[in-house]
């Protein structure tokens, strides 16, 4: 992932061969970022600490460092440079608000050399990583570092009022210059951890406008590919269990409308998947890299910075994706579409772009050759809206609850309804005998009844027999079913369900109409004239 990698790729032979940006090396930019950062935060560990004021956001202190050295700062081997930082106090309350403190974040920048990453954008900018994977230095435009110091006063509300976000969190701002040439900085997140292998990155904005990798950059070895390649790899998206993908649709709304607010559009999701299947066999093949730095006491954690913290917080996780004692790096559960198990890590890079006018020049100028709605240059509301749109419906997807097999179904509804109707029946029958006990003897046999409805045959829907209430609730456990409703047509006592004043039911049959079991007790003809008749009907 390194530049001399890529060198060495692109011209054998050339193994010296440094990248450079705005004609200056890039270990002297190296060097002189960890030379100022180490003088800068350690002269503000001697500013007490107060409350962040207004005026805070658009201060700039600048100090001098030769290459001989001076009373204040030490000698170095690189050229004469000075070194801005700017907001220091509000970038200060930042790294407070994400738990880091002023000496681990002088550790992680200054300890050890800065790893230099590959870019696959188009801006030409320079990345590098701390030894430690927790910070990320990347170089701005002078527009974008403007743009940055407007946004401070609405980033720093925004981070108060919810630090868990998807967004960029911004560590510090800072300015080298040396000979006469400007090289901005800023120190941002780590999204994707080098010590988890990522199978598959992903640069996402949700157009389809020549949203596809380049061949050189498929001929990387950890190439960053883009929308149209992410819908041919996997086209049927990523699967989340429900309460993951609530709380990531969640935040990823709230910061597009932060995001729309603030007039910003062009960004995207910078996608991460890691295949677990795999992640065995790649221990096998590869001896073990980036080992974390054994020589820290107490490695830091930086709050609210992985991608699981950032929707929903530390202690939670996607229930049955993944074991609970797998090392997840705080990379999100999901699957793929064919049920391979997933870690994922995301995050929203290049906030820095607003709808200026060069940008409005740019969408109008390609809406005219191509078709507008899928550029990737738009204004911010309808940018946000197909952003969302197409992470909600071609992206991110909910694993939909499995129903139930029909013989699990059959088994679970015989029980249930057992228990109901023996419920049913029971307290029923308790009261009928205590109160209607003569009337047993009087009411015509059920033998007879069978004999009577056998002879009826104009009827052919119905099954003619009348079992007694214990029958009818044992016919009734046979058939499958989820609950058992007993309606009652008329509003009467519990008794009257089952005997009148004149005695038992003439007759009792049994309807089956598109799946439901009808129960129903006809009165006798000396029982029409009684209003107090009634109906048992139980729906299967």
């Amino acid at each position: 992932m390194s530049s001399a990698a890529e060198n060495e790729d692109a011209a054998p032979g050339k193994q010296s061969e440094e990248k450079t940006y705005k004609k200056t090396a890039s270990s002297a930019i190296k060097g002189a970022i960890q030379l100022g950062i180490g003088y800068t935060v350690g002269n503000l560990t001697s500013k007490p600490e107060r409350d962040v004021l207004m005026q805070d956001f658009y201060v700039v202190e600048s100090v001098f460092l030769p290459s001989e050295g001076s009373n204040l700062t030490p000698a170095h081997h690189y050229p004469d440079f000075r070194f801005k930082t700017y907001a220091p106090l509000a970038f200060r309350y930042f790294r407070e608000l994400f738990g880091i403190k002023p000496d681990d974040y002088l550790y992680s920048i200054c300890s050890e050399p800065l790893i230099e990453l590959s870019n696959p954008g188009a801006s030409g900018s320079l990345f590098f990583v701390t030894s430690d994977d927790e910070f990320i230095i990347k170089t701005v435009q002078h527009k974008e570092a403007e743009f940055l110091q407007k946004l401070l006063p609405g980033y720093y509300m925004n981070l108060n009022q919810n630090p868990r976000t998807l967004l960029p969190k911004f560590y510090g701002l800072y300015c080298m210059q040396s000979g006469g040439i400007n090289i901005r900085i800023v120190v941002m997140n780590n999204v994707l951890p080098r010590s988890m292998r990522m199978h598959f990155t992903y640069d996402l904005k949700g157009s389809t406008y020549k949203r596809r990798a380049s061949r050189k950059e498929r001929e990387k070895s950890n190439p960053t590919f883009k929308d149209l390649d992410f819908l041919q790899d996997m086209h049927e998206g990523l699967y989340f269990d429900t309460e993951t993908y609530n709380a990531l649709m969640k935040t990823l709304q709230r910061d597009c409308r932060v995001l729309e607010s603030f007039k910003i559009m062009d960004y995207s999701l910078l996608l991460g998947i890691h295949i677990l299947d795999h992640s065995l066999k790649d221990k096998e093949e590869e001896p073990s890299q980036n080992v974390p730095d054994a020589k820290r006491p107490g490695m830091q954690k930086v709050l609210y910075s992985t991608a699981m913290e950032s929707i929903q917080g530390p202690g939670k996780s996607g229930d049955g994706i993944i074991a609970e004692n797998a090392d997840t790096m705080g990379g999100i559960p999901a699957k793929s579409h064919k049920g391979e198990k997933l870690l994922l890590f995301m995050g929203i890079i290049d906030i820095l772009q607003s709808y200026r006018l060069m940008k409005k020049l740019e969408h109008s100028w390609k809406a005219l050759v191509y078709d507008g709605d899928t550029v990737s240059v738009h204004r911010p509301s309808f940018y946000a809206d197909r952003f969302l749109k197409f992470m909600n419906s071609r992206v991110f997807k909910k694993i939909q609850a499995l129903k139930a097999s029909p013989s699990k179904k059959w088994c679970n509804s015989i029980a249930a309804l057992k228990a109901t109707s023996q419920e049913i029946v029971s307290s029923v029958s308790q009261e009928w005998k205590a109160e209607k006990h003569d009337l047993l003897t009087e009411g015509q046999s059920f033998s007879s009844l069978d004999e009577e409805a056998l002879g009826s045959r104009h009827r052919p829907d119905l099954v003619p027999s009348t079992p007694s209430l214990f029958e009818a609730a044992s016919l009734a456990t046979t058939i499958s079913s989820s609950s058992l409703y007993v309606s009652e047509h008329c509003p009467q006592d519990r008794t009257t369900l089952y005997s009148n004043s004149k005695g038992l039911p003439s007759s009792s049959t049994f309807t089956l109409e598109e799946g439901t079991i009808y129960l129903t007790a006809e009165p006798s003809a000396m029982e029409v004239q009684d209003d107090n008749a009634s109906v048992l009907d139980v729906y299967l």
